[in-house]
């Protein structure tokens, strides 16, 4: 299979409308009973304002080509719909291990540039650095959950040391 990597990235509108789709089927999953009871609910909704600040920090031209790449992969760890916890198999629960890789790379982009340059394209609620906070504090207990957190644990240990 072949990528094309020269292809352009999808309209503002498009983009948009993913971001509200994915919004969107993430609240109606949290309305459901058990969307209230899971512990992961507090989280969940931090996905789709990550994606759209990945995105964001992809077209900005303060941010180098080595940093575009990492970003690039974090883009298409959110779309792939093979990663360590499938969204189309499990539901929104899936989204954990994209918030924890998004999460990994945001970190990555706030040590190397300013704050401004990568808070200026966030969205959520919640201030960023206080969003990255809570997911960085339960990131070890969410990683405990994960029935490939090995994996995903060497792969955040082998970057950063990398890094």
């Amino acid at each position: 299979m072949e990528i094309d990597l020269k292809r352009d990235l999808p309209t503002y509108e498009q983009q948009r409308d993913f971001y509200e789709k994915l919004r969107l089927r993430i609240s109606d999953f949290l309305s459901t009973k058990s969307g209230k009871k899971s512990k992961l609910a507090p989280y969940l909704l931090f996905a789709p304002d990550l994606f759209h600040l990945l995105i964001k920090a992809m077209l900005d031209n303060r941010i180098d080509i080595k940093s575009k790449t990492l970003i690039g992969s974090g883009i298409l760890y959110f779309i792939s719909p093979i990663d360590l916890l499938p969204e189309g198999l499990i539901g929104p629960g899936g989204f954990i291990d994209d918030i924890i890789v998004a999460t990994f790379i945001i970190n990555m982009l706030l040590n190397k540039f300013s704050p401004e340059i990568i808070e200026k394209h966030w969205v959520g609620d919640m201030k960023l650095l206080d969003a990255l906070k809570k997911i960085s504090e339960t990131s070890n207990t969410l990683l405990g959950k994960i029935p490939a957190r090995s994996l995903l644990s060497r792969f955040i240990k082998k970057s950063t040391k990398n890094a």
